[in-house]
This record gives C-alpha cells, sequence and structure tokens, in this order.
C-alpha cells in the first residue's frame, strides 16, 4: 500500500510540474517571446492544454472574472498541495483509520 501511495504523490507531483509548464508557456506565447508558428512549440502547448484543460476547467467554470487574470492553476495546484500532504500523508503516516485509507 505504501508504494501505491508512493506512486500516486510522484504522479500528482509530476502533475503540478505539467501545469507549471503550461503556464509558463502560455505566458511566453502571450508575450511574444516564442512563436506558435513552430510545430514544435504549437504541439506542445496542444499537449499541455490537453492534459491540464480536463482539471482547470470545472475550476474556471466557478471562479468570477478577474479581468484577464486566470488563477485556475494556482488554485488546482493548491488542491494538489492538500490531497498530498493531507490524504496521502496522513494515510501513509498511519493517521487516518485504516478503513478510510483502504487498508
Amino acid at each position: 500500500m505504501a508504494a501505491l501511495l508512493s506512486f500516486i504523490q510522484y504522479v500528482l507531483q509530476l502533475y503540478v510540474y505539467v501545469i507549471i509548464a503550461g503556464v509558463i508557456l502560455s505566458w511566453l506565447v502571450a508575450f511574444n517571446v516564442i512563436n506558435t508558428g513552430n510545430n514544435f512549440v504549437r504541439n506542445l502547448a496542444y499537449a499541455l492544454n490537453q492534459v491540464t484543460e480536463p482539471a482547470l476547467r470545472p475550476i474556471r467554470r466557478f471562479m468570477p472574472d478577474l479581468g484577464g487574470i486566470d488563477i485556475s492553476p494556482i488554485i488546482l495546484i493548491l488542491f494538489i498541495i492538500f490531497l498530498q500532504s493531507v490524504v496521502i500523508g496522513s494515510c501513509g503516516s498511519g493517521f487516518l483509520m485504516p478503513i478510510a485509507c483502504g487498508l
């Protein structure tokens, strides 16, 4: 069970890095530092968008309009950190009851 929790924590941390890469890439495209006319950049932006958009879309639906500022990646990263520290961390240390952790 500890190996599964460790793997889930690793995947969640990897997803945080993917979210950060998507945000940085969107900034670079918005400020014309890189051009989406390049096939590699276009494919990378498309791949990052396809991976992160299903998790960000529900958050954006409930967020108020902040005038062009998108804080949904920050909220998603905070939620992932919450999952890692409270849920997975508690199950790994034996804090929660074994039934709640699936043991």
